[in-house]
């Protein structure tokens, strides 16, 4: 289900924040009066969202971090680690069956041991309650308590290929504790991480306070930490500006220069798996011709619409496979980039003027903000060479339900993003593969003998070497054929006032702000 929210991996329905105001008298940080309270601003509204099985808001998770622990979880690189667990897992059965050993010691804020049937109880959890999290989950066929310490979790019949890169970074909770009162659990949640649940007022802030008898190694160098939401980009650059906070996220890219020469301020950066795209429609009309999706993407240069638009806070992007997580994988994007059209205009009309009608004036379909300001780049540029386009500017759920519709008279082009994981899964099964046409994706790409089929091989393989070699060739037939031309990727951006100490940016929106972990100890001198 496509949800117009954000939520943990999710289509983007637009590249700017969502409308939320932040409420008086909660702004206070550490350099405005409020003692040594660490204040973070948020760029967009929590669902009040924080029990982890239930929740799938990534505002909300981004509390959620906070106060549980990961049986994994993911370091600076995108990569997971144990921390429940003692060590990576034993697999086994030709990797459907994964044997988990746990730290011993490790305990909630209550004092209960973390035991191996927390865990089992974290990952069934989600399918067994029909939560929006379901599909994460649903590949396990069930879980076996060894003992407190080891979890046996078998998947189906066949290996499920993102298991051991994003499945296994589950977020514990007490399964006693949370099944007595689920509710209560969801807005006073009992965790085992480095700080609790202090106070929440709704749509106005959330209060942690450091677990002072946290079990693992690091002890958080903040004592309190308070989030609130600011939805209005200018409102958060006054804020960080007159120190009336000391760290927002979400940056405009027009204010990072203002931020950057401002004093007192520093910027934090990461490129984050989110994969902004314009898709063709493939299933009929015109844009189902190869050469005419060519033609649109030689009439315009996508770099310098980055560059003068978003420049600061995004990077160019040449597969469908985000950088951050080709870091992971190393597919060769220069490649991919030699292989993407270049801004042309001449071979743009040539194209168009034999392969396309005389009369040629495609629809674009897109949500406001910067995809908008591209669609009515790739209009003005068709314009220049005699052909043009008719730009619509949706709300979201108007957006869904005709770029789903694969009709040619509602659409040729549209303009949408997808933020996923550390996984080729992430993108290339919601947004490329059959069964996902009409639901996740409107283009309807038929693709070369084998295409669909390696998609789910790949999905339902073990191995990255293995994964890799199936997965090549199809992200190659994506960016030859271009169903989809890639766009940019977006940065998660945070600015600081300069006694904050050790702040840094992670590459995963809920991971921010990472606060203690085995490379940061976040401080305010």
């Amino acid at each position: 289900m496509v949800l117009d929210y954000p939520t943990r991996r999710r289509l983007l329905a637009s590249g700017a924040a969502v409308s939320a105001a932040a409420l008086a008298g909660c702004i206070g940080g550490g350099g405005s009066g409020d003692g040594d309270r660490f204040h973070f601003t948020q760029e967009q509204s929590r669902e009040e969202q924080f029990d982890p099985v239930v929740s799938n808001d990534a505002y909300s998770f981004q509390v959620i971090q906070l106060v549980f622990d990961g049986l994994y979880e993911y370091d600076e690189g995108l990569e997971l680690q144990p921390k429940l667990a003692a060590g990576e897992p034993t697999v086994e059965r030709d990797g459907t069956r994964y044997i988990f050993e746990l730290v011993e010691g490790a305990t909630f804020h209550n004092g209960d041991e973390v035991t191996a049937g927390d865990v089992a109880h974290s990952f069934t959890a989600p399918v067994e309650e029909e939560t929006e999290n379901a599909s994460e989950y649903d590949m396990i066929e069930s879980t076996e308590v060894i003992d407190d310490y080891q979890l046996q979790v078998d998947l189906g019949e066949e290996p499920y290929g993102p298991f051991e890169l994003a499945t296994m970074g589950v977020t514990v909770v007490p399964e006693s504790v949370r099944t007595e009162d689920r509710e209560a659990f969801n807005t006073d949640p009992v965790g085992s991480g480095p700080f609790e649940f202090a106070d929440l007022q709704e749509n106005e802030y959330v209060d942690l306070e450091r677990n002072d008898d946290y079990w693992g190694d690091l002890e958080p160098n903040l004592e309190e930490v308070r989030f609130v939401a600011h939805g209005d980009p200018a409102g958060r650059v006054s804020d960080i500006r007159a120190g009336n906070t000391d760290v927002i996220a979400g940056i405009p890219n027009d204010d990072w220069d203002v931020l950057e020469n401002e004093d007192g301020v520093t910027l934090h950066s990461a490129e984050s798996p989110t994969f902004m795209y314009m898709a063709f429609n493939c299933n009929e009309g015109p844009t189902t011709t190869p050469e005419v999706r060519q033609a649109i993407a030689h009439s315009f240069s996508m770099q310098d619409f980055i560059e003068s638009n978003a420049g600061n806070v995004s990077s160019p992007m040449y597969s469908p496979i985000p950088p951050v997580v080709n870091e992971v994988w190393g597919f060769p994007e220069e490649e991919y980039q030699e292989m993407l059209p270049e801004y042309d205009p001449d071979q743009a009309q040539s194209l168009l003027d034999e392969h396309a009608p005389d009369d040629f004036t495609p629809t674009i379909i897109t949500p406001e903000g910067i995809r908008a300001q591209l669609a009515e780049r790739i209009a003005t540029r068709l314009d220049e060479i005699g052909y043009g386009a008719d730009v619509q500017v949706l709300d979201f759920a108007t957006l869904v339900d005709t770029y789903t519709s694969g009709n040619a008279d509602d659409y040729q082009m549209y303009l949408l993003g997808w933020t996923g994981g550390p996984d080729p899964d992430y993108y290339l099964y919601p947004l490329f593969h059959e069964s996902q046409a009409g639901t996740n994706q409107g283009h309807y790409y038929g693709g070369s003998d084998g295409f669909h089929e390696a998609i789910a091989e790949g999905r339902n393989s073990a191995g990255q070497e293995n994964r890799y070699d199936i997965y090549e060739p199809v992200i190659r037939e994506i960016v030859e054929q271009l169903p989809v031309l890639p766009a940019f990727t977006q940065d998660n951006t945070m600015a600081s006032r300069d006694y904050v100490e050790d702040l840094q940016a992670h590459p995963e929106v809920t991971r921010n702000p990472t606060l203690v972990a085995e490379y940061t100890n976040v401080s305010m001198e």
